[in-house]
């Protein structure tokens, strides 16, 4: 089951990559100027669609030692760019 990108419509990213090590992932977005998780939150949570996708990603997700109870996603601190 992979993403369409008719789930992103209206969402505010233009563009995305997940990238994997190990049992680990990171994702850069790319969103537009109005872009909000919180908005993000709101509508993923009121899509099937996205819902089901989430469902199915929770046996391959692992929460970090430090992200807060149900935190999959955490920000990252950029430490060095060239």
């Amino acid at each position: 089951m992979a993403r369409s990108a008719e789930q992103y419509q209206g969402s505010g990213i233009t563009g995305m990559e997940i990238y994997r090590a190990g049992n680990r992932l990171f994702m850069i977005m790319e969103t537009s100027d109005d872009f909000s998780f919180e908005h993000k939150n709101v509508t993923d949570a009121a899509n099937v669609k996205v819902q089901e996708w989430e469902e199915l990603m929770l046996q391959f997700q692992q929460q970090l030692p430090f992200a807060k109870p149900g935190e999959k996603w955490v920000m990252m601190k950029n430490v060095f760019r060239l």
